[in-house]
């Protein structure tokens, strides 16, 4: 039973990381019908910027901060100049984003070097407790609390506060939101930016969790990303959610069982999604 408990702790926190990241992706896709692969350099200019942060003001709340504005500002930077020319066509929208988290990764060894650099757990955060001959390991936890909170802010934003209204009314008939003297383009600017934000975020948090930081986790992690956005159903947050969770779950299992399978669980489980139920597990009615 302890082990059990350990893996699906494990699982929760491998989950949360990626939900952070995927959180992102749908959010854009859902709201904006925007395929953003430049997520995954969001996602590691996020941990650089906050490890470096974090490093030369000893804060892990400021890294956090650090993070959340430069995902922020490069997500501005990705919609006006790399999206905005691209808006409407998927194949295009593609093609550029996958060239722009290829150029964001590379400019991270420009800027900060090649070399992976060691990351350790925040001290408030390190350790674990022992609750009978388990071993809860206190980062983890943290991880995982910070996922469940913030699916929570952005499901009750999106459902029950009027920026919700308006971002799900602009995604039904933008013509109409627009006529009311809302300028619906800017709130999907900012829609654009928190989907960023979140991105590097989750790069900010997996730093600790992973204890290295790489140039490349960008395009891993981006991976695993699009393959929860698949599973959960594009542009369902609540779906992102779950598919997160299955993943992480799937994955810490299968490394302590079958490692050998560990690696190709989250594409088998993919297939299965797809040749059964091709729109996800869960799906968004567009009105």
């Amino acid at each position: 039973m302890e082990l059990i408990i350990s893996l699906i702790i494990n699982g929760l926190a491998t989950g949360m990381l990626i939900f952070l990241l995927a959180a992102g992706v749908t959010l854009i896709f859902g709201l904006m019908d925007v395929l953003n692969f430049a997520h995954g350099g969001l996602f590691v200019w996020g941990a650089y910027s906050g490890i470096f942060a974090y490093a030369a003001t000893e804060s892990f709340t400021i890294g956090i901060l650090i993070a959340l504005l430069t995902g922020a500002v490069l997500g501005f930077i990705t919609e006006k100049l790399i999206i905005t020319p691209v808006y409407g066509n998927h194949v295009q929208q593609i093609l550029i984003t996958l060239g722009f988290m290829i150029v964001l990764s590379e400019c991270i060894k420009v800027v900060f070097g090649p070399n992976g650099i060691p990351v350790s757990v925040p001290p408030l955060l390190a350790g674990s407790w022992e609750v009978g001959n388990i071993i809860i390991i206190k980062y983890r936890i943290f991880i995982i609390a910070a996922g469940f909170i913030i699916y929570g802010v952005f499901h009750y934003i999106l459902t029950k506060t009027k920026i919700g209204l308006i971002v799900r009314a602009g995604v039904m008939n933008r013509e109409m939101v627009q006529a009311l003297g809302i300028n619906i383009k800017r709130v999907f600017l900012y829609v654009f930016m928190v989907g960023a934000a979140l991105a590097s975020l989750g790069g900010v948090l997996m730093a600790p969790y992973s204890g290295v930081i790489y140039a490349e986790m960008g395009m891993e992690y981006a991976i695993l990303g699009f393959i929860v956005v698949v599973i959960g159903g594009m542009g369902s947050y609540s779906g992102t959610l779950f598919a997160a969770i299955l993943v992480g779950l799937a994955g810490s299992f299968m490394a302590y069982y079958v490692p050998y399978l560990s690696l190709a669980v989250n594409m088998i489980i993919m297939v299965i999604v797809l040749v059964f139920r091709p729109q996800g597990l869960f799906t968004v009615a567009k009105g």
